[in-house]
């Protein structure tokens, strides 16, 4: 059914930004990216994905999804979320002396 295919569709949406807020999560982290640059990229890059990703992967109609809006606010918040946790925990192990990280 189109109902059924739809929303497996928006369901790889979200899985992917996921996948892809671990990834760059763990990338900001490790080369230690600061404060609203490191956000901009990330924002600019999601966005950029998924609209690849829609637009020339699948070929869909986004009007059939609400138009582009709806795509790109599909999952973006808890992506960020998860983006956020990942790049702060990475940063702040990385930033700790050798010697003053408790095990």
């Amino acid at each position: 059914s189109t109902q059924s295919t739809g929303d497996e569709f928006l369901d790889s949406v979200y899985w992917i930004r996921q996948i892809i807020a671990i990834v760059f999560g763990v990338v900001w982290g490790m080369i230690k990216f600061k404060g609203i640059f490191g956000i901009l990229i990330y924002v600019m890059l999601n966005l950029g994905i998924i609209f690849f990703y829609y637009s020339s992967y699948h070929e869909v109609d986004e009007e059939e999804y609400g138009g582009h809006g709806e795509l790109a606010k599909e999952g973006l918040l808890t992506s960020f979320s998860l983006f956020l946790v990942f790049w702060i925990i990475l940063y702040t192990l990385y930033m700790q002396p050798a010697a003053t990280i408790a095990v």
